[in-house]
């Protein structure tokens, strides 16, 4: 029997071509995902908020905030992130809010607190598209701040307390939107820091 090749959707290779390129000046896009949980194969994204940093500066206009249609709906979570099954915001069903994402940050360099999470939640909902994973380079402010302060790799700092020790004010905390931008603050810092 004879397999049928899979068509390879437009949006995926488009993503992929942008890797050829080269972005100048350097592009970073700071990111973070709202989820329902934290089992990364069964837990789902409910909102994506990312920002752009170029040459030291963020651009709040350059920007992306999405809410996830929620098929899997855990009540527990939010008191966390606030986001109602049947909320206010325009919502779209996963595999747009994966587009979508894609589109926005093309071949930039991404960044996040706890990258690992944020990233594979990403590629959890790329698996399901039958797609492959994220090939951005990425960096993890938790991981700067280990290499600051010298710290080993087990000891992990949260946000909050790296807020704290950076004097960074927690505004729309726990809302992707509002985290993707503390991470921005808190990333500038830390680069000046260790001279990026």
């Amino acid at each position: 029997m004879k397999k049928i090749q899979k068509e390879t959707p437009k949006f995926w290779e488009n993503y992929l071509a942008g890797f050829h390129t080269q972005d100048s000046p350097k592009r970073y896009i700071v990111f973070d995902c709202e989820t329902t949980g934290l089992d990364i194969k069964r837990d789902r994204i409910l909102s994506i908020g990312a920002v752009a940093i170029v040459e030291n500066q963020i651009k709040v206009p350059d920007s992306l905030n999405l809410f996830v249609q929620q098929d899997l709906f855990k009540a527990e979570s939010v008191p966390i992130h606030g986001i109602l099954k049947e909320g206010q915001e325009e919502k779209v069903v996963e595999a747009e809010a994966v587009i979508q994402f894609l589109d926005y940050i093309k071949n930039a360099t991404l960044v996040a607190h706890h990258a690992n999470f944020d990233i594979e939640m990403i590629n959890q909902a790329l698996h399901r598209l039958e797609l492959g994973r994220l090939k951005n380079q990425y960096m993890d402010t938790d991981i700067m701040y280990q290499k600051l302060k010298y710290y080993p790799e087990d000891q992990h700092t949260s946000l909050d307390e790296l807020c704290d020790v950076f004097k960074i004010k927690k505004s729309d905390r726990h809302t992707a939107s509002g985290d993707a931008f503390i991470t921005a603050l808190l990333f500038l810092k830390l680069k000046q820091k260790l001279d990026i």
